[in-house]
């Protein structure tokens, strides 16, 4: 039975897009196997951003978009997933990326076995390991990563940061997650269908607002146990979409608006979650307090238990009283992001990684 991957690559005026494509075929088993749908939002007078090597490939399906008609990363990503065609299998990248020899059948292989210890729905995802595009292959960090909970904005969207997964050699299978990254989930095709991008979302938001929808749909997620690919950070050398969105803030601000309301943050609802959300919306599967207890965050009050705040893997174990188990984690008041701030968090998020886990 031929297993195919549906790839989902947003790109927006990137340089890397056409390495990324490459390195992707180059070093996979079976290439003849992917299908690519491709949102190429890009302006003519980036002569170097050019797709005309796969426009008559017919594994790829490929949005030409105007990079002044785009509406974000998310929209992107919702325009994508339209493009789906029953694939087995989906991987969902940015247009940034390299890749591990055979990554493809290591991908299958992790599913698979998870599927084999009862994990009906396995979610691979992670923020995954660094590389340089300017001194690749040197650089590149051969360690694992995970997510790891970082802090509630004042908005109240939940923050998370890479981590090396500690003693990944001892390991023989992906770990339990609590989060969900955009830049690299692989599972099965129908989740294309099941748990689509809301278009209507722009940033902040879109991964704990995924996460938690995946969840409820009945997806257990997991960081894989060795390094498959590797995510360029820096954004040194590419135009981010915000940068040419001079309103990008005011899709922000709604978005912040959606994800607490859609996840009950500060008590937060819709007056008609149905009518809010439609099929943007939670899953039947499972409750948000059943993500809550397996992930020792509580959203209507922004409560973290020690579990949690320790690093620790879930689903989250504690002793006495549950409600009782939950700490307020530190809120930073003094970073709440207008129309100006977007990059300077942005370059925070980098300098965390370039101070903690960057290795050489």
């Amino acid at each position: 039975m031929e297993e195919t991957i549906f790839i989902q690559i947003a790109s927006y005026r990137d340089p890397e897009l056409l390495k990324t494509l490459q390195d992707c075929l180059d070093n996979a088993q079976f290439p003849e196997n992917l299908r690519f749908g491709i949102c190429w939002q890009h302006s003519p007078e980036d002569m170097w951003d050019n797709l005309d090597l796969y426009k008559n490939d017919s594994r790829f399906r490929i949005l030409d978009v105007n990079y002044k008609d785009s509406m974000g990363a998310c929209w992107a990503r919702n325009s994508i997933q339209q493009l789906y065609q029953d694939e087995t299998y989906t991987l969902q990248l940015d247009s940034h990326h390299r890749f591990v020899k055979n990554w493809d059948t290591e991908l299958i292989k992790m599913l698979k076995d998870l599927q084999d210890k009862g994990h009906s729905k396995p979610l691979l995802t992670s923020y995954v390991s660094s590389y340089n595009p300017e001194t690749w292959p040197k650089g590149r960090v051969e360690v694992p990563w995970k997510m790891d909970f970082d802090k509630f904005t004042p908005e109240g969207i939940i923050f998370f940061l890479p981590a090396y997964i500690d003693e990944f050699e001892k390991l023989d299978s992906p770990i339990p997650s609590r989060f969900y990254s955009a830049h690299f989930a692989f599972t099965l095709g129908q989740f294309s269908v099941e748990v689509q991008h809301d278009p209507e979302f722009y940033f902040h938001g879109e991964e704990i607002a995924i996460a938690i929808r995946a969840f409820t749909h009945g997806y257990d997620l997991f960081h894989p146990h060795k390094v498959i690919a590797w995510h360029e950070y820096t954004r040194k050398n590419r135009v981010k979409q915000w940068d040419d969105d001079k309103e990008w803030y005011k899709k922000n601000i709604r978005t912040h608006e959606k994800t607490r309301k859609l996840l009950g943050v500060d008590g937060e609802s819709f007056d008609s979650p149905e009518e809010a959300f439609g099929k943007y919306g939670l899953g039947n599967t499972r409750t948000i307090a059943d993500w809550e207890r397996f992930s020792g965050i509580r959203l209507k009050d922004r409560c973290v238990q020690k579990w949690t705040l320790q690093h620790k893997a879930p689903p989250n174990q504690f002793e006495g009283d549950y409600d009782a188990s939950f700490y307020h984690p530190v809120v930073y008041e003094n970073e709440k992001f207008d129309d100006n701030d977007n990059a300077i968090q942005l370059q925070k998020f980098q300098e965390m990684i370039d101070k903690n886990y960057k290795k050489d």
